[in-house]
């Protein structure tokens, strides 16, 4: 189910209605409703997956049981390795079956010795890394004892499949959501209303920002050896705004679903085109993906520890498992690689985290200093999109050759205008600029629009508000789905 759908705008008030005034004097009543509620949101892809989410689940749960009762160090671990072995062996085989044999493949026949090992007909499970991810963060915080082992299953389940983050994150942790499932919720209007706000700004960016840039990305990215090299720079960036405002828009629409049953999910992004390096960027991005893989694998890994070859080890395969957790394909891998190569000269000059605080802090106007730091930082992102865009390596390499070699040729940046006057049009190019304005305005909050109550009148604030949706109903029609869905 869609969070830009029908049917999602009929669920969601349906749940709403259900949670609050039937279900509201019964805490298990309402975590079972939250359990039923999100079986359905899942199932309406494919029920046939709902008995993998159930299966992964319950090894984590039983695992869970089974860690907290024994304190044998050896018989820990080995709970924790099934954990581990099933869960990646599930995320392995739907996701990452057929790359490994094609290259495989591949691999003998370079070598003289061509084999064939087939591939499968294989359907990749909606969501199936993030809630991997979740259940994962349980078992482990278990055998750290950072947490305690739930026995109640419904608290248990509502948890791993909370259907406003279950098929693209936040990847929360147990520490941080399941409690909240113990805990008696009332209903809080001002939480409600906050969450409706977020909802709306994140379906703006969906909508109005990700769709439509999404429109001129897939046109020039699908027939990029038809282009000049100026409007393959303009198809990144189009694919740029469009990832962001995609994903971003899903974890805005995420949270504020969340705030309306009384939940607090973590904070995802945090305006990250506007970071003055790299690493500020990867704060801000996917936090809960980044923090993941800190807390998991960065830190057992020795993290910060030890000499600088061990950072720059453990960075490298950091950046390299976050781009091949996103799919099963070397693209995602070089674009790991490329960030971990616009990491490392932060790391060797021990400037990865100078820039803890919000740009510009208490300014309307970044100094010339922040703002050329941050068209450095957003120029190499735009670049390292290329690689996650393109369909193979071959794609991205011709595409940025001939970018290369296009940009020095003025008759590139005619045909460009050209095709932004008769094809594109000036309102996309309007429409970027103004949610550029906006969110760098409201960069000091949660979100873009979180504070305009305090800063506008009523009808001016009201007058916003539905200036907002009636774009919403303007710019619809799309109805793509978020890119995320695919990892």
């Amino acid at each position: 189910m869609l969070f830009n759908s029908i049917d999602f705008a009929i669920f969601l008030p349906i749940v709403f209605i259900l949670y609050w005034f039937v279900t509201n004097h019964n805490l298990r009543l309402q975590n079972f409703l939250i359990v039923v509620s999100s079986f359905l949101f899942y199932g309406w892809w494919d029920w046939r997956f709902l008995s993998l989410l159930v299966f992964s689940a319950s090894i984590d749960y039983f695992v869970g049981i089974a860690i907290a009762k024994n304190e044998a160090e050896t018989k820990r671990k080995q709970l924790l390795w099934i954990s581990i072995a099933v869960n990646l062996g599930l995320l392995g085989f739907f996701k990452y079956f057929n790359f490994f044999a094609e290259n495989f493949a591949q691999a003998f026949s370079f070598f003289g010795h061509p084999i064939n090992t087939g591939s499968l007909k294989i359907v990749l499970p909606v969501g199936i890394s993030f809630y991997t991810f979740q259940a994962l963060s349980y078992s482990i915080d278990v055998y750290r004892r950072k947490l305690e082992p739930t026995r109640d299953v419904v608290a248990y389940f509502a948890f791993i499949s909370f259907f406003p983050q279950l098929v693209a994150g936040p990847i929360e942790r147990a520490t941080n959501l399941l409690p909240q499932f113990y805990i008696k919720r009332t209903f809080d209007y001002h939480k409600a209303v906050d969450g409706m706000r977020q909802i709306l700004w994140g379906l703006f960016k969906k909508i109005v920002i990700a769709d439509t840039c999404a429109e001129y990305a897939n046109l020039i990215f699908n027939n990029s050896t038809n282009y000049s090299g100026s409007t393959l720079a303009l198809g990144a960036l189009f694919f740029t705004f469009q990832i962001y405002g995609d994903f971003s828009g899903y974890s805005d629409i995420a949270i504020g679903t969340s705030r309306l049953f009384g939940f607090d999910l973590m904070r995802n992004f945090a305006f990250p085109y506007f970071s003055r390096d790299i690493a500020e960027f990867w704060r801000r991005w996917h936090i809960s993906l980044s923090t993941w893989f800190r807390d998991y694998l960065y830190i057992p890994l020795g993290g910060s520890q030890g000499g600088i070859w061990t950072k720059i080890r453990n960075t490298i395969i950091i950046f390299i498992v976050s781009g091949f957790w996103h799919g099963a394909n070397w693209t995602f891998i070089a674009w790991g690689a490329l960030n971990a190569i616009y990491f490392i000269p932060l790391l060797l000059k021990d400037a990865n985290r100078v820039h803890l605080d919000a740009v510009a802090q208490g300014k309307n106007i970044p100094s010339l200093s922040e703002l050329m730091r941050m068209l450095l930082t957003f120029s190499l992102t735009v670049f390292a999109w290329i690689f996650f865009r393109a369909e193979s390596i071959d794609h991205a390499f011709q595409f940025i050759q001939d970018m290369a070699v296009g940009l020095l040729h003025l008759s590139a940046y005619v045909d460009t205008l050209k095709l932004i006057y008769f094809k594109i049009g000036l309102t996309v190019p309007l429409l970027l600029v103004t949610f550029i304005l906006m969110e760098w305005f409201g960069r000091a909050h949660a979100y873009a629009i979180a504070a305009l109550p305090a800063r506008l009148r009523r009808p001016v604030r009201y007058a916003a508000y539905y200036a907002l949706i009636f774009s919403l109903f303007w710019f619809s029609g799309k109805g793509q789905e978020f890119i995320y869905f695919q990892f």
